[in-house]
């Protein structure tokens, strides 16, 4: 049975690309198969799988621009690209993706878009993981409408715990209110973690106290190594496999695992 998990929160520089492809990596190394969705017309998640943006002719705009299902199908085929890590695919984006908001506005169930675009792959993928764009608007609505469970990673720091406050008692709670009331919230992730400064750590902590069970065990430690692996196109785990840092992922993607039992 497919899990769309969707890796959300409208603040930028949070880790969401970083989290989208190493817990995809490391639920693969599992061996789990694998679709990462790009969702961002920002395309950090496409450009950090090394894919060349001006060789894309494609990408997951064509099929929200797509007015027939069958086309759309047909297409999603076409656009799906199989990465450089055993059983990871990626559905890409690119700028075009920016038009989508404003488009999107006038279609019917505009909020269910890319639940329709992604009901094909269900049996075929073990994990569909999808990248949010850093907003509140209408690509992260639909991706919301469309997961099972949403991953919320937060830099910590006192602003961005404020900012996770919000998502989850406006956003999310909304999601499921009016659009999907089986969407459940996996987990926060405390990403981008300086360990070496007191304000971090007490943020942790709030973040503990605050949040409960809520906040996952794995704690993502800030290291350049993630820059480093993104300039060779591939994950963590494939880069530096004995980095602490892909150890973090493999922890997490097992913790996403015992949540499924």
């Amino acid at each position: 049975m497919t899990k769309i998990i969707s890796i959300a929160n409208q603040k930028g520089g949070v880790g969401k690309t970083t989290t989208t492809l190493n817990l995809g990596a490391a639920l693969a190394e599992l061996g789990k198969k694998v679709l990462l969705v790009d969702l961002d017309p920002q395309s950090s998640l496409t450009i950090s799988l090394g894919i060349e943006m001006s060789e894309l002719e494609k990408s997951i705009y064509d099929l929200i621009a797509s007015e027939e299902e069958n086309e759309s199908q047909s297409i999603a085929k076409e656009i799906i690209i199989k990465t450089k890590m055993k059983n990871v695919y990626l559905l890409p984006s690119n700028i075009d993706l920016s038009r989508a908001e404003i488009e999107l506005m006038n279609m019917i169930d505009r909020e269910r878009v890319i639940k329709f675009i992604l009901e094909p792959f269900k049996g075929f993928y073990d994990y569909i993981i999808i990248d949010c764009p850093p907003s509140l608007g209408l690509l992260n609505l639909n991706a919301l409408t469309a997961s099972d469970e949403v991953i919320i990673p937060m830099e910590t720091d006192y602003l961005a715990l404020r900012g996770a406050g919000i998502l989850i008692n406006k956003t999310i709670k909304k999601v499921q209110k009016k659009l999907n009331p089986d969407l459940k919230i996996a987990g926060i992730l405390a990403t981008m973690h300086n360990t070496r400064t007191l304000h971090a750590r007490e943020v942790l902590d709030m973040l503990r106290e605050h949040f409960k069970d809520m906040v996952f065990d794995t704690v993502i430690k800030e290291t350049v190594k993630f820059k480093e692996a993104s300039v060779d196109g591939t994950s963590i785990l494939d880069y530096d496999g004995n980095s602490e840092a892909a150890e973090s992922y493999r922890s997490l993607a097992q913790e996403v695992l015992n949540n499924d039992k």
